[in-house]
């Protein structure tokens, strides 16, 4: 086998190992947007589907691990190749992350949909919804035209998601003080919403790990970020 020729499978191995990030982050786009979409329409059969789904993103964040192992065991590659599998593993992690965040704002809606609809409360969840949705779409597409200055542009767009999440807060903290019956849905709704935020910031370390890919640095500057209203005990109802 001749030198040209192992350059160029080694070439289809990264290239293999870079469609199935896009693949996995496909899936995830899909599950945050029709989670969101599933929780205003108060749809559990949509719900039960972005639950289930959750299967396929784990597995293939499984494959690429393996794939990515079996290209540096094989090819030790260095600098550059390194960087690229590397910055794959981690882009793997935090999709991986983000879809479990997707799975379990699903499972609300099987309790929500008992309940009557917030309506100002559940379409500003959907629209959160679609910014983080947003966010990871530049930051695929960062990745595979490395470009930096779309990756930190997404940096700039969590500041959006966390204005967001404490606008619901102080919303839904109006809910539970003007009539306690609202109390046990109000606290779904923040679950989500705490739930929503955090995939923001997963998204934002993905943009980040695009600018090292392509920089070879990481961003120097603090990471821009709204106003952190305290929350209801949220760092227990958020862990997956």
């Amino acid at each position: 086998m001749n030198d040209q020729h192992i350059l160029k499978s080694y070439d289809r191995d990264l290239e293999a190992i870079q469609a199935s990030i896009l693949k996995m982050g496909g899936l995830v786009e899909d599950a945050i947007l029709q989670g969101g979409e599933a929780l205003a329409a108060r749809d559990v059969e949509a719900a039960e589907r972005v639950r289930k789904g959750d299967k396929a993103i784990d597995a293939l964040e499984e494959q690429i691990n393996e794939e990515v192992a079996r290209t540096i065991a094989l090819r030790a590659p260095v600098s550059r190749d390194l960087r690229i599998l590397l910055s794959v593993l981690r882009l793997a992690s935090s999709l991986e992350r983000v879809g479990d965040y997707a799975k379990n704002i699903a499972k609300r809606v099987n309790v929500l949909a008992e309940g009557r609809p917030f309506d100002g409360a559940d379409a500003s969840l959907k629209r959160m919804a679609r910014e983080v949705q947003g966010m990871l779409r530049d930051t695929l597409d960062a990745f595979v035209r490395r470009d930096a200055d779309l990756a930190r542009q997404v940096l700039t767009q969590d500041q959006s998601v966390d204005q967001m999440y404490n606008a619901l807060f102080r919303e839904i903290l109006t809910f539970m003080m003007e009539d306690p019956r609202t109390i046990t849905p109000a606290m779904h709704l923040h679950f989500i919403a705490k739930n929503l935020e955090r995939m923001g910031d997963l998204v934002t370390n993905m943009a980040e790990q695009v600018i090292y890919l392509v920089t070879g640095e990481r961003p120097q500057e603090d990471r821009p970020k709204g106003d952190r209203t305290a929350y209801m005990g949220a760092g227990d109802l958020g862990s997956p």
